[in-house]
């Protein structure tokens, strides 16, 4: 029963670590959804729900890996509650995603990578007692890194992924907050 067991085991391991799409080949996914932001050392405060779209370039390198590089707008930042006036600042980056896909089933696959991020702009936006102000917020840094860590799935060429975003750059000039972002994105393989 032993050798029946490891058997199917071997099997199975031998069988399951495997690409959905050709060693070789290159196709370019289109993908949007949301991000669920907020900041690291930052108790207290709600994460700020955004957009993330973009689209990134795979190569599959052999049967169980391939590299991708891509481009994403991504909506992240934080919400808190100050003295009964609610703040959220909003901060938009240009991200550049470069991840390693390892597939371990057919169309699962384990991402990791590295992730520089441009921003874009940077709002502070209050409400409270009948009152609101908005404006531009000059204390954040130009540049963000963070590392991507995550899962996808791909049926039919239909991509579903979730990754983190751990933050390994500060935010602000003279403070300790780092990015922390689960995005949920919805794509589509297209062969090139």
């Amino acid at each position: 029963m032993k050798k029946m067991i490891l058997a199917a085991i071997v099997m199975m391991a031998s069988t399951s670590v495997f690409a959905q799409h050709e060693v070789g080949s290159v196709t370019l996914q289109p993908r949007a959804g949301v991000n669920i932001a907020n900041f690291t050392e930052a108790d207290g405060a709600d994460p700020r729900i955004g957009l993330a779209a973009g689209a990134e370039l795979e190569y599959q390198m052999n049967s169980w890996m391939s590299l991708a590089g891509g481009v994403m707008y991504s909506m992240q930042g934080s919400k808190e509650e100050i003295g009964g006036a609610t703040a959220t600042l909003q901060l938009d980056y240009l991200n550049v995603p470069l991840v390693a896909n390892f597939y371990v089933l057919k169309g699962l696959a384990i991402k990791a990578g590295i992730q520089p991020g441009f921003k874009v702009s940077s709002k502070l936006k209050a409400s409270g007692g009948g009152a609101s102000i908005s404006g531009h917020f000059d204390d954040v840094k130009g540049f963000d890194l963070s590392i991507p860590v995550g899962l996808s799935y791909e049926v039919s060429n239909f991509v579903i992924d979730g990754r983190w975003n751990v933050g390994a750059t500060k935010i602000f000039e003279g403070g300790d907050h780092q990015h922390s972002v689960v995005q949920i994105t919805l794509g589509y393989k297209f062969g090139l």
